[in-house]
């Protein structure tokens, strides 16, 4: 049996989807260090077999399988081979996220659907695979990756990311009340801003928009700490799992006065402040280049 430090990770069998990279690959190796085997499914199936073979380079178990989300047939193969190569899957992670820039009559209608089937539309593929062989057994754990930007309102340029992402949360919050009864945990880990390369890819709609960021009271952070923080929230049994503490601080101060918080955020905006987190000075030296 796991002892309470490593639970619900020793002995149990993960799989990520979108864990190739980033978040996904951090997460991967942290559930990994403390005694999860892991599939490691992504798009991209030779950074999948990468970060796997950096699993078991440390003592792990781990796979590299190819997952395109937006397919159903997709996502069903790569449960079976997930399940071939590791046995039950106890702990599925939907981590797959893209993200644009543009204001919204920029971004054509076809780029909302496409922002939706793979930020949200993937969980709901991936949920009608494992969700009922979870609840027929009575075990299992799933996870879905959100944002700060579906926390509370700033991210004005992103709107079909930041309505993805509140579905998510919306999404968690709901299926938590109807599966944990059941002994199906939900989690969701909720970002703010991370140092990773998801913005390398991103298409800008409308070049001269400012990137609106979630404020200089966040920190931007590394992956690696934030997949141990995402490990500890599901370790203490945690629904909601944010970056830092400071979001559910912004949080409160939307509900207090919702009409408030957005005028403020207009009001910074419009004064040249767009909400460029602090990033600490140990996070600095790293990014700095060598001299």
């Amino acid at each position: 049996m796991a002892s309470d430090a490593n639970a619900p990770f020793a002995g149990a069998n993960g799989l990520i989807f979108g864990g190739a990279k980033g978040i996904g690959k951090a997460v991967a190796l942290e559930w990994a260090r403390r005694g999860c085997s892991v599939a490691v499914a992504d798009i991209d199936q030779a950074a999948a077999i990468e970060t796997a073979a950096a699993i078991t380079a440390e003592g792990g178990k781990a796979i590299g399988l190819r997952a395109d989300v937006l397919s159903a047939e997709s996502i069903a193969e790569v449960a079976a081979g997930a399940e071939t190569g590791l046995g039950q899957i106890d702990i599925v992670m939907n981590n797959v996220g893209v993200v644009l820039n543009g204001h919204p009559l920029d971004i054509p209608a076809e780029e909302w659907h496409r922002i939706f089937e793979l930020n949200y539309f993937s969980i709901i593929r991936s949920n009608a695979v494992f969700l009922p062989k979870m609840l027929e057994r009575g075990s299992g754990h799933i996870v879905c990756t959100a944002s700060y930007a579906g926390l509370y309102p700033y991210a004005a340029g992103r709107l079909p990311y930041a309505s993805s992402k509140a579905a998510i949360i919306s999404l968690c919050e709901n299926l938590a009340i109807l599966t944990e009864p059941q002994g199906v945990r939900v989690s969701c880990l909720i970002p703010g801003p991370t140092a990773t390369a998801i913005m390398d890819g991103m298409t800008n709609w409308t070049p001269d928009l400012p990137m609106y960021s979630p404020g200089d009271e966040t920190l931007l952070i590394l992956p690696e700490q934030l997949a141990a923080t995402l490990a500890d929230g599901m370790r203490d049994g945690r629904i909601l799992i944010p970056a830092g503490e400071e979001a559910f601080d912004i949080f409160r101060r939307h509900a207090q006065d919702p009409d408030g918080f957005v005028r403020s955020k207009i009001a910074e905006f419009a004064s040249g402040d767009y909400g460029t987190p602090h990033v600490p000075e140990e996070l600095l030296k790293l990014m700095r280049p060598n001299p």
